[in-house]
């Protein structure tokens, strides 16, 4: 891909978050599930690390940077659609090593990417908020220093790590924009009154995580909500597929699996044919 190509993508991608509607942005884990998605009419892509890591017979956070931008690198390549990588914390601590990622991430074709302020460590989750704007900072002055503006998504793992502060959530995400973030991402919320309010709170576009519970897409439309991604769901759904078949065969002797692997066969006939 050619850096105006990559470019185009970029923008195009910031662009689908400015419209009256959502961006419903699904996540892809593998090159086939990429094709899959994008031949059934998905404008752009993530990936998911805890999908991919699956693919490696790991759990979530396992995967090196090497191996998730590679795999990034091969969505990009198959779906020929604008993909935005999760980056997980930026595998690394300090500022200057979060750079070092996101510079990969252009090298990779990207279009945008995600870094979290999740620590990695379990006594202290959350980096407290002036390391984790250091992080954002760094990040974003190389997503935007040259010909391909790399969408940037800023977010706060609050929620996902029992810490259900509202206020807090807020405040970070407040400063991860002025930080320069392009869009403002708290995975783990579900309730509307509070997702109502922490859009109200920003002025860049916010992402919300598609989870059981969480307001449906047209709630999230009302609330100013302007992406909805599903993180690791589809990968884990296609596993849990694998499951009731694989159930079905060994406890009944049964295939009546073949129903579903009948739709999935014909999709990908379509998608990697075309």
């Amino acid at each position: 891909m050619s850096v105006s190509e990559q470019a185009s993508l970029a923008s195009r991608f910031l662009a689908l978050h400015q419209r009256p509607e959502p961006l419903l942005m699904a996540n892809a884990w593998d090159q086939g599930s990429a094709k899959l998605l994008a031949s059934l009419g998905f404008q752009a892509l993530a990936t998911t690390s805890s999908g991919f890591a699956a693919t490696l017979g790991r759990l979530d956070g396992e995967a090196t940077a090497a191996e998730v931008l590679a795999n990034a690198a091969s969505i990009v390549s198959a779906s020929g659609l604008a993909v935005s990588a999760d980056l997980e914390n930026g595998y690394a601590a300090d500022p200057d090593g979060v750079a070092d990622t996101v510079a990969l991430a252009l090298q990779a074709g990207l279009a945008g990417c995600s870094i979290e302020d999740f620590s990695g460590d379990r006594e202290t989750p959350i980096y407290d908020i002036p390391r984790a704007v250091e992080r954002v900072a760094a990040a974003v002055e190389v997503a935007h220093a040259g010909p391909v503006h790399l969408v940037l998504t800023a977010r706060a793992e609050n929620y996902l790590h029992r810490r259900a502060d509202l206020s807090d959530t807020i405040a970070r995400l407040q400063a991860y924009q002025e930080a320069g973030a392009d869009v403002l991402y708290a995975p783990g919320m579900r309730d509307l009154a509070e997702i109502r309010q922490l859009v109200a709170e920003l002025q860049r576009p916010v992402n919300v995580l598609a989870l059981p519970g969480a307001p449906s897409v047209t709630e999230l439309a009302s609330a100013g909500v302007k992406r909805v991604s599903v993180g690791g769901a589809f990968a884990f759904a296609a596993l849990g597929a694998v499951v009731h078949a694989a159930q079905e065969l060994l406890g009944e002797g049964h295939y009546g699996y073949w129903d579903r692997a009948s739709v999935g066969a014909s999709a990908a006939r379509g998608a990697f044919s075309a």
